[in-house]
Formats: C-alpha cells, sequence, structure tokens
C-alpha cells in the first residue's frame, strides 16, 4: 500500500521520531521512507476479520496480534514495515512500544500494485527475522491464502487454500475455515483491475 517515497536520507532514529508525528504512515527502506496509501474496503475487511480471529485465539496465551499501525523491524536490513496482521508471542517485544523485532507470524492482504513486491523483496526481507515461522498471503480477489511455513530444515514451505478449506496456522496452532477470513467481503472489479492508488513508485 505505499504511494510515494521521499528522497532524502533520514537515521532511523529520525524516521521513529517523524512517525510518531505525521498523519500518514511511513514504511522505511534504508535511509528513505514510503507513504501509505488507503486499501479498499475488502483489504481491511480481510485484514480485519483475521485480526479478530487471531486476538480471539490467542488472548491469555501471552502473545499479541496487532493490525497495520504496529511495525514489524527488520534491524539487519535497516527497514521498517507495517504488516497487515502480526503476531509476537516474545517477551522481548514488549520493551517496543512502535513497533516489534521478534514476531512469529506476518500476514499481507494482497494489492495488484504491490503484490510482486509482497511475493519478492518484502518476503525476502522478512526472512530475515529469526524469530518468523510462517508468511501468509490473502488475496483480496477470490478466497485464496497462501501460508509460507519455515520448516526444520529453515526452507520455506508453501500450503494453498482455497474455498472450503481449513486454514492451519502453526505459528500460533490456530485452525479456521477460510469463509470465516472472508466474512462479509465483497468481490469488486475495482479490486480484480489494477488499483492505481496502491502502485508503488520506487522512482
Amino acid at each position: 500500500m505505499i504511494a510515494d517515497r521521499t528522497h532524502n536520507y533520514i537515521s532511523p532514529e529520525e524516521y521513529l521520531k517523524l512517525e510518531e508525528l505525521s498523519p500518514l504512515k511511513h514504511e522505511y527502506i534504508q535511509g528513505e521512507t514510503y507513504a501509505m496509501a488507503g486499501a479498499s474496503d475488502a483489504h481491511v475487511t480481510v485484514a480485519g476479520n483475521l485480526f479478530a480471529l487471531l486476538r480471539n485465539h490467542v488472548r491469555g496465551s501471552g502473545c499479541r496480534v496487532y493490525m497495520s499501525d504496529m511495525k514489524a523491524r527488520i534491524e539487519s536490513k535497516n527497514i521498517y514495515y507495517y504488516p497487515d496482521v502480526m503476531v509476537t508471542c516474545d517477551e522481548r517485544d514488549k520493551a517496543f512500544p512502535s513497533f516489534k523485532r521478534y514476531p512469529c507470524l506476518i500476514v499481507e492482504v494482497l494489492s495488484n500494485g504491490t503484490e510482486g513486491f509482497d511475493r519478492g523483496d518484502k518476503f525476502a526481507d522478512y526472512q530475515e527475522l529469526e524469530t518468523l515461522q510462517e508468511y501468509v498471503l490473502i488475496s483480496k480477489k477470490r478466497e485464496r491464502v497462501e501460508c509460507f511455513r519455515r520448516n526444520a530444515e529453515g526452507l520455506w514451505v508453501l500450503y494453498s487454500y482455497t474455498q472450503g478449506s481449513e486454514i492451519h496456522l502453526a505459528s500460533v496452532d490456530f485452525r479456521t475455515g477460510i469463509d470465516a477470513i472472508y466474512e462479509d467481503v465483497i468481490f469488486t472489479k475495482e479490486d480484480s483491475e489494477t488499483e492505481i492508488d496502491e502502485v508503488r513508485s520506487r522512482g
């Protein structure tokens, strides 16, 4: 959901200070900031449904679920992203009120303008997080969920779910029917076409 970028280098510390005061959200990639564009009804509904389901599931477990206002910090790459949904069960993350460094689950809802980035460079960046066990991509054009799960050898294995499937997220031992994630979602022609307002402009 990134719309445009700035061209002046700023430090991570400057970014965090500016982000606290900014009316718009920005992702931070190695010294440059990228403004986040708005999301469609389907995008917000899908993310909200999964957040609610996960929040109810982890209640009392010590895990925390966050929506798109919480940043994921990838320190080895000097990056801050805003995942659509993120879960951390690591006690160390309590020390970071404006970002999390040790998530076990990250979810992105796909958009035409950012899908390539979410599948490619962003996924590669997220793999730098040693605690990350699952990376989930959710379509807003049809009932389709893709879960990339890290196995014991450190390799990422794809599990695909479609209409009628039961989804299993092993990182938090969570199961749900795919219909619950798509509850109240109306698939529109607009969501199936290129969304100009969500195109990533990268220079």
